[in-house]
């Protein structure tokens, strides 16, 4: 059945004439809904950030079919058929409903069959998109559908949002809301951890209090530091001025999860720690290889090197699938997300376990804090303070000052389709931060995939860091799988 089972019993859209405009808006809304200051924080310069979500089909895609269900769940969200309007008195914007043409919205290029590099015209088209915006006559997204097939896909799709529109788990859970099982196609998929709470600290001794405390008042300290002047050093990582304005490479690499879950069950840490342990190990092994290509024979990895990732923390109580619209009683939508400042140790260590023993230990330390909270509170207070245009700023310098940014966002643990498409992989990312590489780790079956975002100025060989991150994991295993025998 081309249209999703459960979609059947929607209210059905209202059409024009043209059959393809459709208004989504319920009588008697208060409509001119103004922008949440996080909403509003996104259309700052240095902040104007897009989200990428490419996927990956195993059949051809079929773009009527596409069309027809976006319909009845893109646009039941208000956020997807709405304007952002500005209003020039003030400068405050507002959500305006419109009428929404889907084919404004739906990209089909023409393509050649017979391309002879399929997997390197995709990569250059996903590129070329990080180059342009949106236009702001319409809702803040579209659609690329690409029909040609590549190793791992028979067609792929690229979604782009702008930030406004809510953050990562918000499109993440308007992506999996629109999906179902292959083995139960009346079933939404499930998530590893929907009970989980949000990386926010639980205390329960006294000493536990102080514990988090104290953490708190080292992540503000260094928080404040790092707003008026502490950069991170200076390495081939680290992007220039204007980073943001340049175009990104989008590259996928997948690993196997039951390497990462060996790893973690030999060292009895989470599956986090060992991502985490993985990314310091294989840019360690990068940035060797960075400094080993230049002329001056005495230049190496910099000791004492500072070398942070702003680390994305999702504030929800609970990681779970609702329904398309942004009126869920579960507060799934919005960008309610803190981050923290993780320090990387980019050193060569002996034994590669100490990368995700080190990974552990800092970890531990951020989540025994309230460094997520307070940096989500206090951007909303220095907004209603000091105004969007300060708080922009803010946010760019703190941004800018550190190397790179880090993400992960759970997937479905079972084989699912997307409009009724076998889904291949999952692959999330952004363009337009102030950092030269972004990764974004996200699971889905028997897979964690790395999503590198990467700016070629900085870093011309994103398929090496990937290469490295791979090697990197081969070791680390190594070194755990030789543990559980001894």
């Amino acid at each position: 059945m081309d249209i999703m089972p459960s979609l059947n019993t929607l209210r059905s859209i209202r059409t024009a004439k043209n059959e393809k405009t459709f208004k989504c808006f319920r009588k008697g809304e208060d409509h001119d809904q103004p922008l949440s200051p996080m909403a509003r924080l996104f259309h700052e310069p240095g902040s104007n950030v897009y989200i990428i979500g490419i996927m990956g089909v195993k059949t051809k895609i079929r773009p009527d079919v596409f069309k027809e269900n976006l319909v009845h769940t893109f646009l039941k969200n208000r956020r997807f058929s709405s304007l952002q309007v500005m209003d020039k008195e003030n400068g405050s914007m507002k959500w305006i409903p419109t009428n929404v043409n889907i084919d404004d919205h739906v990209i089909i290029p023409e393509l050649n069959p017979k391309i002879e590099s399929p997997e390197k015209f995709v990569e250059d088209y996903i590129s070329n998109l990080s180059r342009s915006h949106i236009e702001n006559t319409k809702p803040l997204w579209d659609l690329h559908i690409l029909n040609i097939k590549t190793s791992e896909a028979e067609g792929t799709c690229v979604f782009r949002f702008h930030h406004s529109l809510g953050d990562g788990m918000s499109l993440m859970n308007l992506l999996l809301a629109c999906t179902r099982k292959v083995s139960d196609p009346e079933a939404l998929p499930t998530l590893p951890g929907n009970n989980n709470k949000s990386g926010v600290a639980k205390v329960a001794s006294v000493w536990s209090r102080l514990g988090v405390l104290w953490n708190s008042f080292v992540a503000l300290f260094m928080f404040v530091l790092t707003a008026l002047f502490l950069q991170d050093t200076k390495t081939p990582m680290k992007g220039s001025k204007g980073v943001e304005h340049r175009a990104r490479r989008f590259i996928v690499r997948s690993v196997s999860l039951d390497d990462i879950k060996l790893v973690k069950t030999a060292m009895n840490v989470t599956l986090n720690d060992v991502v985490l342990g993985v990314t310091q190990a294989g840019f360690y092994r990068y940035l060797r290889g960075r400094y080993s290509e230049t002329d001056d024979k005495r230049a190496d990895i910099p000791d004492n090197m500072r070398f942070r990732a702003t680390f994305f923390f999702n504030l929800r109580a609970a990681t779970r699938i609702n329904d398309y619209t942004d009126t869920d009683a579960f507060g799934t939508w919005g960008n309610k997300i803190g981050y923290s400042l993780l320090p990387f140790d980019i050193r060569f260590k002996k034994d590669p376990l100490d990368y995700v023993r080190d990974a552990n230990s800092i970890v531990k330390q951020k989540k025994a804090s309230l460094e997520p909270l307070f940096t989500y509170f206090f951007t909303k207070l220095f907004i209603m303070l000091f105004g969007i245009k300060a708080a922009g700023k803010l946010n760019h310098k703190v941004f800018y000052n550190t190397t790179l940014w880090f993400s992960n966002v759970p997937g479905p643990q079972e084989k699912i389709t997307f409009f009724g498409h076998e889904v291949a992989y999952i692959a999330p990312s952004c363009y337009g931060q102030p950092n030269a590489l972004m990764i974004h780790v996200v699971s889905y079956m028997d897979k964690v995939i790395f999503v590198i975002s990467a700016d070629e100025d900085t870093i011309p060989d994103p398929h090496k860091l990937c290469d490295d991150l791979e090697e990197s994991l081969r070791d680390i295993k190594a070194s755990a799988h030789s543990q559980m025998v001894e």
